[in-house]
């Protein structure tokens, strides 16, 4: 069978370019776009507000017992959905040596983790207005956020949702991130999500352009990537999975140069991959250590980490209208921040190479910082986070971009980070071990491929090519 991105049989062979040359300023210009065709920014907050009042939203907790669908399964005790898809709560085992002979430091620990092998569709559809390319953005209710509703992209959904598992209503405009036109594509590529509370979890982060009639549902608005960078400096406002995306997006690269080279960087990288050596297994619930099993959650011997809860759910706009589900707790705000300086003139961040249990491979390019303080509190300075006191100190004078966004609201409740970039003129070119300075352009290249940043360090790749376009319009 002839492959569907081959010329015909029969027909000759044709090369194309490798990239598409025009998309560069096509996404240029959505970028300095500030007005769309069909909704004001400063109207978006006020449009969330009226989506939130015309449905019937509401999210209570509840005893584990009170789950409908859900279980603890016996022998295991797993928290498992009754027919077996969605997603499981097991037990993760972690033990990490570091070191290229494995005579670094050793860590071993266990916890419940979110199991959940299939692969989901983050995606946003593309079109163009008025020769401007427009984003189609959703007002979607997850029972996690804080404030429920906040703008999704077009489709967000798992394998068990769009086969309609929940028995629920058809996942909207689906058809065009299922079967995309090849010419059509802007972004594709899979993603991680947080490793921390996730056991190899990624999703198929897309963007793809139509050309086609689209009936937008009363839930959907087409913005422009200047509208969309506007609306990233307000808090709980675009959700982590659209954020995920955006990061994806190829803005044009106008630098003209890095501290280290593209090759040296990648060097850099898979050394750090190969001298953390990283074995994490699923184990049963019911036998992770230091875990305490109650009535309302399940929760660390200390108070900290986060918790496993139940909750009851009312989502009118919902392809269900209503269910129950646990969700992951954490025990206070995080905060993630990278610290930023220009380097002859060319600004650059510090990342970090960062090992976390539910990382697919190893180790994943992470922010500075990226912690939540109060599980740190107890420590002395010392064993604290690299960095963590000069972010939490950091004169508002040195802060380019904050802003408090939300994690992911279909599985995690309440769980919301401060996300800030902080000028660290005066920090030395020489990066202690596992960090190391990189272009945000160099970071836009590697999300083109799965497992290079994970997902703490694309919404702030996303945050700062906001806080870089609200610079060039002299907001």
């Amino acid at each position: 069978m002839s492959s569907c991105l081959g010329p015909p049989p029969g027909s000759p062979a044709a090369v194309r370019p490798r990239e598409d040359p025009r998309l560069a300023d096509r996404i240029a210009v959505s970028a300095a776009a500030g007005r769309g065709a069909w909704l004001r920014t400063e109207d978006v907050r006020a449009w969330l507000a009226e989506r939130r009042a015309a449905g019937d939203f509401h999210v209570a907790r509840i005893p584990f017992a009170e789950l409908d669908e859900w279980r603890f399964e016996e022998g295991t005790g797993n928290l498992v959905h009754r027919s077996g898809r969605f997603f499981t709560v097991e037990g993760l085992h972690v033990v990490e040596h570091d070191g290229p002979y494995g005579d670094g430091p050793y860590r071993e620990w266990q916890q419940p983790v979110i199991r959940q092998p299939e692969v989901g569709i983050l995606g946003i559809l593309a079109k163009e207005f008025d020769g401007v390319l427009h984003f189609l953005m959703q007002a979607k209710m997850e029972p996690g956020n804080r404030n429920l509703l906040q703008l999704s992209p077009t489709v967000q959904a798992t394998r068990s949702n769009y086969t309609r598992a929940h028995r629920g209503t058809d996942v909207r405009l689906l058809d065009h991130f299922v079967r995309p036109d090849p010419d059509r594509v802007i972004v594709d590529v899979l993603q991680s999500e947080q490793g921390s509370w996730f056991f190899h979890k990624c999703n198929r982060n897309m963007i793809v352009e139509t050309a086609g009639e689209v009936t937008v549902p009363t839930d959907f608005r087409w913005l422009t990537l200047g509208q969309i960078a506007e609306l990233l400096h307000e808090d709980d406002l675009i959700n982590m999975n659209a954020r995920s995306v955006l990061s994806c997006v190829p803005y044009p690269d106008g630098t003209r140069g890095a501290l280290h080279s593209d090759t040296q960087l990648l060097s850099w990288f898979t050394g750090e991959r190969s001298r953390h050596d990283v074995l994490a297994r699923c184990v049963p619930l019911a036998a992770v250590r230091g875990w305490k099993h109650g009535v309302e959650a399940i929760e660390h011997e200390h108070g900290r980490y986060f918790r496993v809860v139940a909750v009851s759910v009312r989502g009118s706009s919902r392809e269900r209208v209503s269910w129950t589900q646990p969700l992951i707790e954490p025990v206070g705000p995080g905060v993630v921040a990278f610290l930023v300086r220009e380097i002859d003139g060319v600004p650059h961040v510090l990342v970090n190479a960062r090992a976390e249990g539910g990382f697919l491979d190893t180790v994943e390019l992470a922010p500075t910082v990226q912690c939540t303080p109060g599980n740190h509190a107890h420590l002395p300075v010392a064993d604290r986070p690299p960095f963590l006191d000069t972010v939490l100190g950091a004169d508002p004078s040195r802060i380019r971009y904050q802003a408090v966004h939300s994690e992911e609201g279909g599985r995690f409740l309440h769980a919301r980070s401060r996300y800030l970039a902080v000028d660290a003129a005066e920090a030395p070119l020489e990066a202690p071990p596992g960090f190391i300075w990189a272009t945000p352009a160099q970071l836009r290249a590697l999300t083109r491929h799965g497992h290079y940043l994970n997902v703490e360090a694309r919404t702030l790749l996303a945050c700062l090519n906001a806080a870089a376009t609200r610079s060039r319009e002299g907001v």
